[in-house]
C-alpha cells in the first residue's frame, strides 16, 4: 500500500465552529469530536454534515462512546458500530477509534469489525491514542498493520509526544513504509517541525487550543465549569491564529 508522506497538519476539533477555525487557518484534515475535555467523544451528525457541506476538509470522525479507557462492553460496542456506519454514510473520510481488552491488548474482533465498516465506504481507519495504553507497542503495530489500519495516532506512550519522540522515531523506522504515524499530544507551532525532523514522520495532530468565556457557566450557587482556574468560566476552542502559525511553520 502507498504510504502518504506529504506533510499533514491535523487539527483536533470539538465542534463545527472548531472545524471552521481549522479550515480558515489552513488545515487540510481534522479529527472531529465532541467533548474534547474528556479526550474526545463521537461527534453529532449535524456537526459532521455542516463541516462537510461548508468546508473542503478531510474529516476523520471520532468513534468513542464515553470517557476513561477503551475496553468496551457489548452494549457500548453496538453503539460504536451504529455510529461508525452513520458517520461513514454521511460523508466522514475515515474514523478514529481504539478497542482494547482488559489486559491492554488490541481487542481484535471489535477492531476488525470497525475496520470492515470503514473499508466498506473506502475510508481511512485510524487507531487513536488507545495505542499509548497497550502493553507492547511493537507487537500492537504489527497487528494493526496486518488488520489494515491506515494510521496510528500516538504520543510515543508518554503524556506528551515530545517526550515519546524516541519511540515514535523507532516505530517510524521499523513500520513507516507500511503504516502512517501521526504524532499527537502537546504538538504546536514551536515543536512540530522538530518532531518531524527528528522522527521522520510527516504528520502531526494538534488542538491549537484557545479559550472563550461563557458568563452563564456559573450561577450564584451552581457551577458547570470543567476547566481549572483561570478558565473556570471558559470553554476550549480551536484558535484560528494558532492553526495559521502551525501551518506556516510546516
Amino acid at each position: 500500500m502507498g504510504i502518504n508522506m506529504e506533510k499533514v497538519i491535523e487539527i483536533c476539533c470539538g465542534s463545527y465552529e472548531d472545524a471552521l477555525a481549522a479550515y480558515h487557518g489552513g488545515a487540510g484534515r481534522i479529527e472531529l469530536n465532541s467533548a474534547l475535555h474528556l479526550g474526545g467523544l463521537t461527534p453529532s451528525l449535524g456537526t459532521l454534515l455542516l463541516t462537510k457541506k461548508n468546508t473542503e476538509l478531510r474529516v476523520i470522525a471520532m468513534v468513542r462512546p464515553r470517557g476513561a479507557g477503551f475496553c468496551y462492553s457489548a452494549a457500548e460496542f453496538e453503539v460504536m458500530k451504529a455510529d461508525a456506519r452513520l458517520l461513514m454514510e454521511n460523508g466522514a473520510d475515515g474514523l478514529a477509534f481504539g478497542c482494547l481488552d482488559k489486559e491492554g491488548n488490541v481487542d481484535e474482533s471489535q477492531t476488525q469489525e470497525i475496520i470492515d465498516i470503514i473499508k466498506e465506504y473506502k475510508g481511512e481507519a485510524v487507531f487513536h491514542r488507545a495505542f499509548d495504553c497497550v502493553q507492547d507497542p511493537y507487537q500492537t503495530m504489527e497487528k494493526l498493520i496486518e488488520m489494515g489500519v491506515t494510521r496510528v495516532l500516538t504520543s510515543g506512550q508518554k503524556a506528551k509526544a515530545m517526550d515519546g519522540m524516541e519511540l515514535i522515531a523507532d516505530l517510524q523506522k521499523k513500520y513507516g513504509d507500511r503504516i502512517e504515524l501521526l504524532a499527537g499530544s502537546g504538538m504546536n507551532a514551536d515543536n512540530a517541525k522538530e518532531m518531524m525532523e527528528k522522527t521522520g514522520i510527516s504528520q502531526v495532530h494538534s488542538s491549537c487550543k484557545g479559550w472563550l468565556c461563557d458568563p452563564t457557566t456559573t450561577g450564584p450557587e451552581v457551577s458547570y465549569a470543567y476547566a481549572a482556574e483561570p478558565h473556570e468560566n471558559d470553554y476550549d476552542v480551536v484558535d484560528e491564529n494558532l492553526v495559521k502559525k502551525l501551518v506556516a511553520r510546516i
